[in-house]
């Protein structure tokens, strides 16, 4: 089930989300219903019911400081440190921290409105079904096998290529993934983009870099253990055989960096181009199978990758690719299938993530939900705890922001002024939404059943994909959400010129509308500034008012920017968040970017919202220190190492320490504020520090 594509390569042109709440450990392959398949990421979990936060009485939690170590010292440890020495990661954690607390808390309001669903309905039907552990239990593979025959029953490659487009309904992978999204060139319709895919592990370097010797051990594993559940003669050697192929794909696909760049992304082709540039697979039949008889004009993403990957299809046995097809359908059904199948995964994930042990059924259950039915949960989610009030003081703090980020533009010292012109243009029609859509989906039509769990999750699945398949060519509807009333994570729409803000993260203390001003500027007016200046990061300046991709920059202009680009990932670069693993500031740039400018932005509306009078001093502490020890406490996390690395290797977000340390060094008032001198270990000269906006 692989329509889900716009976290992957098309993030770049189409999403850029800010992360808020700690990045999730990815259970390859990519669940089955989008966001659906939510349920069986056994990193994500729930906290006790008893277990709160106090964040004082004016936004912080003053307990969680290490006075031990100064500000200029190491200010995420300064901030953060006492909490980090006393807080133990969960064994059913990959992650604690800020955005855990918020996640957490958000799912048990989500349990509340869940509970209270009857079984009648869907939101009942849905939850009630994947409850049902003892009857799970009883069926154990049998829901599994008309899936598994339908798949051994393919006579030829093309008929596996129609099977490939329908797993966008369905469980099951394709080579090569298949979405809609606003077309990059004229973002006023829909058209299809196709992506590669086909790997079960997060990124290619898992195949190809000795240094994921064990991840890969641990997956290999893993495929055995799924061929010898489904009956196979041989399943070690059935296992190696997909480990080849998919090590084959691995080799020639684009390395993540390359896949976040725009201009190389853009590749409009039609289906007749298509057939004639990777002749390897039946695209025709790959079509029929998505429902798709007229894609049109396509954005053909990683295109020599997907030449390459057909050869590797043509060139791959037939009874090859439909063990490597049984592998991803029993990988993504393994969640609502009998204990042995839920532990056999949870084996794998847990190499991974790092984790000890599966959350608990209540858990997983609220996170298919939720994935599942997520407008419809949300519905009720907001009218019990996202007030109007803080939806309109949401609105107000980024107007706020907006007006700032305006005045940097005017001020901004290398820019030309007819590119200015262009970036104030871009930035006033930038679309703001808070808290949830004001029209919600219509799930009338999506049939769920209290005693059906797979065919629940498939049901999902198909009802999704009609709804993408139903854009293919109609007006794009900018109203429309991309992410759920109740995620706690917020996203710049690239490609409509929007940006995005959930109920789910506007808590305590990202934001709290009784807190001190300098602390909502500093914990959601950083996040604020962040979405509005992924419009203008390295791939966002590539993005004009409307959402085409066009280059609106004068020649000179891009040269200083892409110059102070490379001084500020030089800095990244020397980051090792864990031994032998450093930042990539190719992949990492666009969020560093706008981590860095988007708390300036912040700083310059707090200081705006003082209207010219001096901040308070609270617990003797400065409205500047209250404003970066509130963007610091934002960012508070403590996470395993096995979850970092992968981050490291296939996320965009630098790990969250790093989100603290790298914008405070490049901004003047911090030192200020906090009196950071030379002699300290992050101090930048005024002449090494970082401006881009």
């Amino acid at each position: 089930m692989n329509y889900r594509i716009l976290l992957a390569s098309t993030a770049a042109i189409a999403l850029s989300a800010c992360a808020a709440a700690p990045t999730t450990v990815a259970s390859a392959p990519a669940s089955p219903a989008g966001q659906a398949l939510a349920a069986a990421d056994n990193t994500a979990t729930a906290a006790p019911a008893d277990e709160r936060r106090v964040y004082g009485t004016w936004g912080v939690d003053m307990t969680a400081f290490n006075t031990q170590v100064s500000p200029g010292e190491d200010f995420d440890e300064y901030v953060n440190g006492g909490w980090r020495s006393r807080t133990e990661i969960p064994d059913d954690q990959a992650s604690v921290g800020t955005g855990r607390d918020v996640y957490n808390l958000t799912q048990r309001q989500l349990r509340e409105v869940i509970s209270d669903s009857p079984t009648n309905s869907k939101i009942g039907a849905a939850y009630a079904s994947f409850m049902d552990e003892a009857r799970v239990n009883t069926l154990d593979i049998a829901p599994l096998k008309p899936r598994l025959a339908a798949i051994n029953a393919v006579a030829d490659k093309s008929e596996f290529a129609r099977l490939m487009g329908s797993t966008n309904g369905t469980f099951g992978s394709s080579v090569v993934s298949f979405g809609v999204i606003p077309n990059p060139l004229n973002p006023v319709v829909s058209i299809p983009f196709m992506s590669q895919a086909g790997l079960g592990l997060p990124d290619r370097e898992y195949y190809l870099d000795a240094k994921f010797a064990s991840q890969l051990g641990a997956y290999n594993d893993y495929l055995a253990r799924q061929f010898d559940m489904l009956g196979h003669e041989d399943p070690a050697a059935t296992a190696k055989s997909v480990l080849d192929f998919e090590t084959a794909i691995a080799k020639v696909s684009w390395k993540v960096a390359d896949r976040r760049n725009i201009d190389k992304l853009i590749n409009p082709m039609t289906l007749e181009q298509v057939e004639g540039y990777a002749p390897g697979i039946d695209w025709a039949a790959f079509m029929q199978g998505l429902g798709v008889t007229d894609p049109g004009t396509m954005i053909v993403a990683e295109n020599t990758a997907i030449r390459e990957i057909a050869k590797v299809y043509a060139d791959t046995p037939l009874s090859v690719l439909k063990a490597w097809q049984e592998s991803k359908v029993t990988n993504q059904a393994s969640p609502y299938l009998s204990d042995r199948f839920v532990d056999s995964r949870f084996q794998f994930v847990s190499k991974l993530s790092g984790t000890a042990t599966l959350n608990e059924r209540w858990k997983r259950g609220v996170q298919l939900v939720d994935g599942s039915l997520g407008e419809l949960v949300g519905e009720t989610y907001v009218q019990r705890h996202f007030p109007a009030s803080s939806r309109a003081q949401m609105r107000e703090l980024v107007a706020n922001l907006k007006i700032a980020m305006a005045k940097r533009i005017d001020e901004n010292s290398w820019m030309a002024p007819e590119t200015k012109k262009a970036a104030q243009t871009k930035l006033a029609k930038m679309d703001v939404l808070v808290g949830y859509p004001d029209k919600f989906r219509d799930y009338s039509s999506l049939d769920l059943k209290p005693d059906d769990l797979l065919g629940n999750v498939e049901r999902v699945s198909a009802f999704e994909w009609a709804y993408q398949r139903s854009k293919l060519g109609k007006a794009v509807d900018r109203e429309l959400w991309a992410m759920n009333p109740q995620t706690v994570n917020a996203y710049n729409g690239g490609l409509e010129n929007k940006i995005v803000f959930p109920a789910g993260i506007l808590q305590a203390p990202m934001f709290d509308p009784n807190a001190d001003d300098a602390v909502n500027y500093g914990a959601i007016g950083a996040v604020i500034g962040h979405e509005i200046i992924h419009g203008f990061d390295d791939q966002g300046r590539k993005i004009d008012e409307t959402g085409a991709v066009h280059d609106w920059w004068t020649k000179g202009d891009a040269e200083r920017f892409d110059a102070l680009a490379e001084k500020f990932g030089a800095q990244y670069a020397q980051y090792e968040p864990v031994p032998g693993h450093f930042i990539n500031p190719e992949l990492t740039m666009g969020e560093n970017i706008a981590d860095l400018a988007g708390l300036q932005v912040a700083y310059d509306a707090y200081h705006a919202s003082l209207g010219g009078k001096p901040a308070p001093v609270l617990d003797g502490l400065t409205g500047d220190q209250r404003f970066f020890i509130a963007f610091a406490q934002a960012w508070q996390g403590k996470v395993r190492p096995e979850a970092e690395i992968q981050q490291i290797a296939s996320d965009p977000h630098s790990p969250a320490r790093y989100r603290v340390l790298g914008p405070v060094r490049n901004l003047d008032a911090w030192y200020q504020a906090f009196n950071v001198t030379p002699d300290s270990p992050f101090y930048l000269k005024p002449e090494e520090r970082v401006r881009i906006w």
